[in-house]
C-alpha cells in the first residue's frame, strides 16, 4: 500500500509582504532613532499602541465598513460560538488609534496631548512594485490644539527631520495648502452650498477628481472634464461636471495658480520666456545647495521670499466673498509667518494649492513633503523621487468617540521611502560590519575560545565564536566573510602554548588578495601575531585602522 503522500508548506512569504535582513533591519533602525530625536526634541511623547484595533473603533475610515474584510486584515471572535464576538482588525494606520487612545485616557493626558508613534501597519490592499500589505509608519500629532500654530511647528518638524535623516537643504520641500481654500473656491464656482454640504455633492465629486487627475491631464483635460466632458485617446468619453464658462474659469485659477503666480513672478525680474519647469528653477535656484553661486543667483533672495505672499494674493482673490476661503487663506498667511519666525522660508516650506490630500478626511491646513532630485525608473527614464510625507489637520476623528469636536494635526513620514531615497542618492547606512569570529582550531578549548569572545563583548567589539564543524579551517573562512567580518581570531595548540594568538585583518587581506604584488604582500601583513594578553587591544586597534 503507497504511503500518503506528504505536504509540505511552501516556503515563500506571502503576496505583498516581504523579510527584511540584518542591513535593512539596522538601517531602518538607525533612521527611526534620528526622527524620534528630533520629535522629541520638539516635545512630543512616544506611545505605542496595539497593532489589533476593533473595526468599530477604525470605523468610517476603512474602505467600507459594510465589508470590514475589505481594506483590513480582520477576523471575528468566536466567530462559531452562540454568541460571536467583536470584529477586530490589524491596525490600518497609526492615526485611528491614536483618537481612540486619546477619547479612552483623555482625563488622564494633558491638553494638548503630543505624541509620535512608529510601528508597522497593514493593510489589504492589492501589492505592486514598491507597494506592500505591510510597512512602517512614523507619526507625529498634537491632538487639543485648534491653533495653526500646532500645523506649523508639524511642518517646521518635518523639515528638520528630513535634514536630519540625511536629505539635504535644496533636495526637499515642504508644501503646504488648506482645505478651506479649496472649499471656498468650490463655494465661489457654485458647486457647494455651505447650507446645505449634500447640494452638488455629484458635480463637485466630478470637479475634485478632475483636480486630482492635474499631473497625468495637464490643464487642458481638466478644463475639459469641468465643461460638458472629455474623450479620451481610445475615444473613451468621460462626462464631465457641466460648469458654464466662469464657473469654469474659478476652478482653474485654482488649478493654474501656481503657473500664474511663476509667470508673474517671472516678468517681474525678467526671467525669459521658457517652460514652467525652468521658470520653477530659476526662482529658486539661489537655495539649491548644488546650484549657482549664491553670490549671484539668478534672482535675488528677496524675489524668492515674495513667492508666499504671490500666491495667498492669488488665492485671496479666487476666494473672495467666501468666508469658508477667506478663512483658509488667512490661516496659511499666519502658518507662513510662523514659519519665517523660525527660519522656514520657502527653500524648505512654500504654500502650494497643488496640495490636496484625503480629500474626504482633512478639514483645514494639509502639507505634503517632497524630495525634488531625480533618480531612474525601472526603464531608465529620469523622474523625481516624489512625496515621503504628507498630512494635515482633521478635526473630526475623536469626535467619533466623544461626541465633541476635539482639534488634531499631525504627519506621516514614509520610512521605507525615505531610506529607498537615501539609498538613491547614496546616503544610505554603510553596510553594517560583521562580528569578529574567533576560530575553533581544537574542540576540547571552547572554552578558551568563548573567554576571548567575551573579552572582546565586554570592551564594546563585536564577537562570536564559530559553531559550526570546525573540521575544516577554510570553511570558518568562507563563513567569516559572509558574515562581513573585520578580524578573525586564530589560537592552535601551538600559540596556546607560547601564549600567543594570531589576528587576521580579513578586509586588508581581501584587498592584498585583489591587488598586491608579492613583494607588496610581504611588506604589508594581514595576519599578525600578538602577545594573548594584548587581544583585545590588537583587534581594536586593526578594526579602527580599517575605518581610517
Amino acid at each position: 500500500m503507497a504511503k500518503d503522500k506528504i505536504r509540505r508548506p511552501r516556503a515563500e512569504t506571502p503576496k505583498g509582504f516581504r523579510d527584511y535582513f540584518g542591513a535593512e533591519v539596522t538601517a531602518r533602525a538607525a533612521m527611526l532613532r534620528r526622527i524620534a530625536e528630533v520629535y522629541h526634541r520638539y516635545g512630543f511623547e512616544a506611545l505605542e499602541t496595539s497593532g489589533v484595533e476593533t473595526v468599530e473603533a477604525l470605523g468610517k475610515f476603512l474602505p467600507d465598513v459594510d465589508r470590514p474584510n475589505e481594506g483590513v486584515f480582520a477576523w471575528q471572535e468566536d466567530a462559531e460560538g452562540d454568541k460571536p464576538g467583536d470584529w477586530l482588525a490589524l491596525r490600518y494606520d497609526l492615526t485611528a488609534p491614536l483618537a481612540r487612545v486619546y477619547a479612552q485616557h483623555r482625563n488622564d493626558l494633558p491638553t494638548p496631548y503630543r505624541r509620535y508613534a512608529m510601528g508597522p501597519v497593514w493593510r489589504n490592499e492589492k501589492p505592486g512594485p514598491g507597494r506592500f500589505r505591510q510597512f512602517y509608519q512614523c507619526d507625529a500629532d498634537t491632538v487639543g490644539a485648534p491653533s495653526v500654530a500646532a500645523d506649523a511647528e508639524i511642518c517646521a518638524m518635518l523639515a528638520d527631520t528630513l535634514e536630519a535623516v540625511g536629505i539635504s537643504r535644496g533636495d526637499y520641500i515642504v508644501r503646504v495648502n488648506n482645505r478651506k481654500v479649496l472649499n471656498g473656491v468650490m463655494e465661489v464656482a457654485g458647486v457647494l452650498d455651505p447650507s446645505d454640504p449634500e447640494k452638488f455633492g455629484h458635480e463637485r465629486g466630478i470637479v475634485l477628481r478632475a483636480i486630482d487627475k492635474l499631473d497625468r491631464l495637464g490643464t487642458e483635460g481638466v478644463r475639459a472634464l469641468l465643461g460638458e466632458g472629455r474623450k479620451d485617446e481610445s475615444g473613451d468619453f468621460t462626462k464631465g461636471a457641466g460648469l458654464g464658462a466662469e464657473q469654469a474659469e474659478v476652478v482653474m485659477g485654482f488649478v493654474e495658480a501656481k503657473q500664474q503666480v511663476v509667470d508673474r513672478l517671472s516678468a517681474k525680474v525678467g526671467l525669459p520666456d521658457v517652460s514652467f519647469e525652468e521658470k520653477w528653477d530659476a526662482l529658486f535656484a539661489s537655495f539649491a545647495i548644488d546650484g549657482p553661486d549664491a553670490n549671484d543667483p539668478a534672482v535675488s533672495v528677496d524675489d524668492v521670499r515674495r513667492w508666499n505672499d504671490e500666491i495667498l494674493e492669488h488665492l485671496e482673490k479666487l476666494v473672495e466673498g467666501s468666508n469658508t476661503g477667506e478663512s483658509g487663506v488667512a490661516e496659511l498667511r499666519e502658518m507662513a509667518g510662523l514659519l519665517a519666525a523660525q527660519g522656514m522660508g520657502p527653500d524648505r516650506v512654500i504654500v502650494d494649492p497643488s496640495v490636496v490630500r484625503g480629500l474626504g478626511y482633512y478639514t483645514g491646513p494639509v502639507f505634503e513633503a517632497e524630495l525634488t532630485f531625480e533618480i531612474l525608473d525601472e526603464k531608465g527614464r529620469p523622474r523625481q523621487f516624489g512625496s515621503v510625507a504628507g498630512g494635515g489637520r482633521y478635526d473630526d476623528l475623536v469626535k467619533r468617540f466623544t461626541g465633541q469636536a476635539v482639534p488634531a494635526t499631525g504627519v506621516s513620514i514614509g520610512v521605507d521611502r525615505l531610506l529607498a531615497a537615501l539609498a538613491a542618492k547614496g546616503r544610505g547606512e554603510a553596510e553594517a560590519q560583521g562580528p569578529v569570529v574567533v576560530t575553533v582550531m581544537d574542540r576540547d578549548r571552547m572554552a578558551d575560545y568563548q573567554a576571548m569572545a567575551s573579552e572582546l563583548r565586554a570592551a564594546g567589539i563585536r564577537a562570536e565564536v564559530y559553531l559550526g564543524n570546525p573540521k575544516n579551517f577554510g570553511n570558518q573562512m568562507k563563513y567569516a566573510d559572509r558574515r562581513g567580518s573585520p578580524v578573525a581570531v586564530i589560537e592552535g595548540a601551538d600559540e596556546k602554548e607560547r601564549g600567543v594568538v594570531q589576528v587576521k585583518d580579513l578586509i586588508l587581506g581581501a584587498q592584498i588578495a585583489k591587488e598586491a604584488t608579492l613583494e607588496e604582500w610581504k611588506d604589508r601583513p594581514s595576519q599578525i601575531e600578538v602577545p594573548r594578553d594584548e587581544l583585545v587591544e590588537r583587534v581594536r586597534a586593526m578594526i579602527e585602522s580599517q575605518s581610517s
